[in-house]
């Protein structure tokens, strides 16, 4: 190493003795000093290379000044007449005395035309022949004789050949004694002064020089003064080479070199920079005036100052070389390299024999070796971690410190991120260019960003990255300013508030742009790799932090974490090595981990992009199916929508996603935010002990139209639930009750509405054939009854129906809102105008629903509370039962009230909707009506027929005795209200709008329409509607129960004469009939006029409506009031025959025995 700087440094050793009169107080050390630099013994050039080469340039020269071959003893600069006028102008006098200080004041000058040619050839010579006396090595040994006793390498140095203060600058950084480190200091000053006073410089970098064209080797070519910029061409060569720009010719290895290691001499004081010098005097005035020089504290305060507006541009070019300079080494950094040193030893990072030297000193290197060692916990010193942070923002400000990243991303600059070099921007610009944000990006610049990144490890400090610190600052003054500054967690706090109102656009942006690449390598995420590195290094075989595997790239990390995390063995995941249940705690995730593991997963979900399984393989169905979808979680919701449409790697991870999602529905971090409110009234306590069970989208569902859901929330539950449909794994509590009750007995069936279906049928059939144990098990039930439930609230959830009416939604119910199953109920009551193939399901439905009205969701919400009142101990498939019975109850809610007359009339118009009557009837049906059931069809409704034959059955008192106790109840029913007699509504709507409009309209349930068509019987003019009207009043004789006017009118005769004759089979009636017709008792006026009337209604029913058959005539007798005189007629009748048979004998000839014999 000392070979590089042997000569120069004893130049430097003179000047400081020289320069410094305090050293040690020692006059005579200072005399032989002075004695040495003014009576040089070559005055004009001494023995060896360097007084050669003085000798070359001093003949160079031409007209230049030379020193005098001899001078006295006290010579000094300030006497010669060729640098008199100069140093007037420019050195203050008190300085003249002393010709360091001297030389040291026109040597900074910066202006080639502040002094003058011959006086700088003077000071050239007066500094070459400091170099070329070996005298000045004796006095370094004399004032740094301690040094070189604690300095190893300097001890062991040769005398007389000029290389001891070589070593002594080399190792300057560890020079403690004042006055040897004065020495030093200075001589360093006068050596980077001109790089040709470095030894070997000009040899080892004389072609370079030519082949860059920075500068002659000659002094008459180019000013002393000048110097300082043909190192910084040289500088800037080398980065160029580095970068690979076009045309960059190659440096030599030894020049490059020499190169670094003139940057490295130079770390400490910017004044041995000189062309940084020179270019950043007036910056440093300005921006840094009160920074003390030395151990590079002004390189540090110009580097902070950089992207300043009032910066030169100059000096930012100067700046940026320097810095690209340490890019390459960080030694070239003398604050890291020394903070550093200690902790680079102590963690092996520039001790690594599988990596090239040239690698091992670049800043990229030291940076990720020291982080590592942070990340895993160990005690890298404060100062060290103060350095790199400063190093790790430098290189995410500006984008060029990085040569792959100039190298490849040079196209994706210059078409999207040119003019934006300052403080991080075109950083970020790309960074949004590999978001694909602003088009394709080049898979070498993809990774040269993601490497930066790494190197930078903005996601430890956020401050790293001050592009997303300027934007960001107001939201973390505001929505994290509980977090402490710096704190990892300030990145997840960003993430939390991401879209709402506390978050500003430009945060938005560069949040997103940097989460992308933090997203790629689970690394990135600090509080992550610190909580779930042994999980991955246990589950997912990974290395140390700065080491990758193809086995297992950074970006499979976090996959393989999140498996474990929610894949049980009971949810299907096979254990490694088939290893045992017992050992299953070996292969799931530390509480710690999981957490962490979950936060991402909600993070990942504000963005498609920050998935990077995702975006990798549904990158095509993006495009194809989502272009258009560009606002906050649209994408994914997209995805969601065309599942059976995407590529099947893509169908895959959308699809884990979704049934993750179905487990911890918190993921989903946008629905959460929307449904605050519904979750703090209905689900906190579901929200806060919730532990992956799915019970908080449970929750959101059976709340979803509460007063406090507002429409984000309720849209994003129910394109949840629409979602879940598509398989049933997507439903994680319904997955996990029935798996294996699926398995068995619905294999092969993987649509959620199928599966439900399937299993719900089973249950069914076991529960219809009363199975001895259920196939189904009872957790299963339970929550198949939740679905199934679910399903009822939303025509959408049932996709057959849905698709079967959706022509009939848009045309009949086309702004009726889709949730609390109000379409479906719009469909029921256009259930006439539906077409054919929706007219079907929608029946099927209905059939359904009235097996078990748990499943009517109308019912069920609009008549909770009166389910609560009067039905608490019914079972579920009774409840409709029991609210038939209390509807006409004072207590009875109107709406419930309404929705019960809307499910009776349902159950009239076919009796296959009536499961009680249907079971009561079972052999009445096709003993009776059998005609009608003939003409029927499998999916057509019977609109009543079947009933309105078994009514006629009942007034013919036919019926079996449980299918007669129904009919009554629902004849009992109808002629309260005559909308529950389908067949009378169908045929006599128009009769009613002309004769009973008022009756109508007054919706009262007391029967009164049903009187108003008994008494204007007559005037009726429709046939069909006069039959149905005729066959009211057969029933009613039937049963006065039937007919409520009369019934309301003779209910206190009824009480005092028939109380002992039980109801039915027409007995209370002919009770009130012979009452009628004894004179000795006297009937309420009101019962005998409405008595009277049915009398003649019936007179005249009997007239228009003569009996059609037998059995019809056998009941017109036997309700007759004539009843008695008549079957006193036929009795005679007959025995008037009977007689005549005996008294006349046979008719017919009698048949002899043998006849009957043959």
């Amino acid at each position: 190493m000392a070979d590089c700087i042997r000569v120069p440094l004893l130049l430097l050793l003179m000047c400081i003795l020289a320069a410094v009169h305090p050293i040690r107080g020692d006059s005579n050390v200072i005399a032989r000093l002075t004695g040495n630099a003014d009576n040089p013994q070559n005055p004009a050039g001494g023995a060896g290379p360097a007084a050669m080469n003085a000798g070359a340039a001093d003949r160079n020269l031409g007209a230049g000044a030379s020193l005098p071959r001899r001078r006295t003893a006290g010579w000094k600069l300030a006497e010669e007449a060729v640098c008199r006028e100069d140093l007037t102008r420019l050195c203050p006098k008190h300085s003249w005395n002393n010709n360091l200080a001297v030389l040291e004041c026109l040597q900074d000058k910066k202006e080639e035309t502040e002094i003058a040619a011959e006086c700088n050839h003077l000071l050239w010579n007066y500094k070459l022949n400091l170099t070329t006396d070996p005298k000045f090595e004796s006095v370094a040994v004399e004032v740094c004789k301690t040094t070189i006793s604690e300095v190893k390498e300097c001890a062991a140095e040769e005398l007389g050949k000029g290389y001891l203060v070589s070593c002594l600058v080399d190792h300057r950084s560890n020079i403690s004694d004042y006055q040897c480190n004065q020495y030093i200091t200075k001589m360093t000053s006068i050596v980077f002064s001109d790089y040709r006073l470095i030894c070997g410089f000009m040899d080892k970098c004389r072609d370079d020089i030519n082949v860059l064209r920075c500068g002659s080797i000659s002094t008459g070519e180019k000013d002393v003064h000048s110097q300082g910029e043909v190192i910084a061409c040289l500088e800037k060569g080398l980065v160029r080479e580095v970068e690979e720009q076009p045309g960059a010719p190659a440096i030599k290895d030894d020049c490059k070199k020499a190169i670094m290691r003139v940057a490295e001499l130079s770390s400490d004081d910017f004044h041995l920079d000189r062309y940084l010098y020179f270019a950043c005097r007036e910056d440093r005035e300005r921006f840094c005036e009160n920074t003390l020089a030395g151990e590079g504290r002004v390189y540090k305060c110009l580097f902070n100052h950089k992207f300043e507006e009032a910066m030169s541009e100059r000096c930012r070019e100067a700046l940026t070389t320097r810095q690209k300079l340490i890019a390459q080494d960080y030694k070239v950094s003398y604050s890291l390299a020394k903070a550093c040193k200690s902790d680079l030893r102590k963690y092996r990072c520039s001790v690594d024999t599988n990596m090239p030297r040239a690698r091992e000193a670049r800043l990229s290197y030291l940076l990720l070796c020291l982080e590592s060692s942070v990340h895993r916990g160990r005690v890298v010193s404060g100062e060290c971690q103060g350095e790199m942070m400063d190093y790790r923002r430098m290189l995410m400000e500006d984008f060029s410190l990085s040569p792959e990243i100039v190298l490849h991303c040079r196209s994706e600059i210059e078409g999207h991120c040119s003019g934006l070099h300052r403080k991080g921007r075109t950083l970020h610009c790309l960074m949004r260019v590999g978001r694909g944000d602003m088009g394709a990006i080049d898979p070498n610049c993809q990774r040269a960003l993601q490497t930066l990144i790494q190197e930078a490890d903005p996601g430890a400090d956020y401050r790293i990255d001050r592009a997303l610190n300027e934007a960001c600052e107001s939201v973390i003054q505001t929505a994290c300013k509980h977090i402490r500054n710096g704190d990892p967690m300030i990145l997840s706090c960003l993430m939390e508030h991401l879209y709402t109102e506390k978050m500003v656009e430009d945060c938005e942006h560069r949040l997103l742009e940097l989460q992308y690449f933090i997203a790629r390598d689970w690394k990135l995420d600090p509080i992550l790799y610190k909580k779930c590195q042994g999980d991955a290094a246990r589950l997912c075989h990974t290395h140390g932090w700065n080491e990758t595997s193809e086995m297992m790239p950074p970006g499979a990390i976090f996959s393989c974490l999140y498996r474990h995390a929610y894949r049980s063995v009971e949810q299907g995941r096979r254990l490694p090595g088939g290893a045992s249940e017992a050992e299953n705690h070996g292969f799931t995730l530390s509480r710690d981990c999981k957490v962490e593991v979950q936060r991402i997963l909600h993070q990942r979900a504000l963005d498609v992009k920050l998935d990077p399984e995702l975006q990798r393989r549904c990158l095509t169905d993006l495009g194809k199916w989502c272009s258009e979808k560009t606002e906050a979680g649209q994408e994914l919701e997209c995805l969601q929508d065309h599942l059976e449409d995407l590529v099947s790697d893509c169908r895959d991870v959308v699809g884990n996603l979704t049934e993750l999602e179905s487990e911890d529905i918190q993921i989903e971090a946008l629905l959460m935010r929307a449904c605050e409110p519904v979750i703090q009234a209905h689900c906190h306590e579901v929200a806060d002990n919730q532990i992956d069970t799915g019970d908080l989208m449970e929750c959101l569902v059976q709340n979803k139209h509460q007063k406090e859901m507002n429409e984000k929330c309720a849209v994003g539950v129910t394109h949840f639930q629409l979602i879940q449909i598509k398989d049933f794994r997507f439903s994680y509590k319904f997955k996990t009750a029935c798996k294996e009750d699926v398995l068995k007995l619905c294999p092969n069936i993987k649509k959620k509405v199928d599966v439900v279906i399937c299993l719900s049928t089973t249950v069914r059939n076991d529960t219809l054939q009363e199975a001895k144990e259920q196939r189904v098990s009872v957790k299963c039930r339970k929550q198949l009854r939740v679905e199934e439930v679910e399903m009822s609230e939303d025509i959408r959830l049932e996709p057959e129906l849905y698709d079967s009416c959706k022509q009939d939604i848009t045309r009949l119910c086309q702004n009726v809102a889709y949730g609390n199953a109000q379409v479906i109920e719009c469909l029921k009551e256009n259930k006439r105008q539906l077409t054919s193939r929706c007219h079907q399901r929608i029946f099927k439905l209905q059939e359904v629903e009235m097996v078990d009205p748990e499943l009517d969701y109308q019912l069920m919400r609009v008549c909770k509370h009166m389910i609560r009142r009067f039905c608490t101990e019914s079972e579920g498939k009774n409840v409709l039962q029991c609210l038939k019975q209390n509807k006409n109850s004072e207590l009875m809610d109107p709406k419930c009230k309404q929705m019960i007359t809307k499910r009776q009339i349902t159950q009239n118009t076919d009796y296959r909707l009536n499961p009680v009557l249907r079971k009561a009837c079972k052999a009445d049906i096709p003993k009776f009506c059998q005609s009608i059931l003939n003409k029927a069809t499998a999916d057509s409704e019977l609109e009543g027929q079947v009933i309105s034959c078994l009514k006629l059955k009942y007034a013919d008192q036919r019926l079996s005795s449980d299918c007669e106790d129904q009919i009554r109840v629902i004849l009992q029913e109808s002629a309260l209200d005559y909308r529950l007699d389908l067949q009378l509504q169908i045929h006599c709507t128009q009769e009613i709008s002309r004769l009973c409009p008022e009756e109508a309209a007054a919706q009262e349930q007391t029967g009164q329409v049903e009187e108003c068509l008994k008494v204007n019987l007559l005037k009726i003019k429709q046939d069909a509607c006069k039959k149905e009207v005729l066959n009211m009043l057969k029933e009613s004789k039937a049963d006065i129960f039937v007919d409520p006017v009369l019934h309301t009118a003779c209910a206190l005769d009824i009480k005092h004469h028939c109380a002992a004759i039980p109801p039915g089979r027409g007995r209370q009636m002919s009770c009130l009939m012979e009452a009628l017709q004894d004179k000795r008792i006297r009937l309420q006026p009101e019962c005998k006029k409405r008595l009277q009337d049915r009398i003649d209604m019936w007179s005249y029913a009997a007239k228009v409506a003569p009996a059609e058959g037998f059995s019809d005539l056998a009941f017109q007798v036997m309700t007759s009031p004539s009843k008695n005189y008549i079957l006193t007629m036929i009795g005679a009748g007959v025995a008037l025959l009977f007689l005549m048979g005996l008294l006349c004998g046979r008719f017919t000839k009698r048949v002899t025995q043998e006849l009957k014999d043959r």
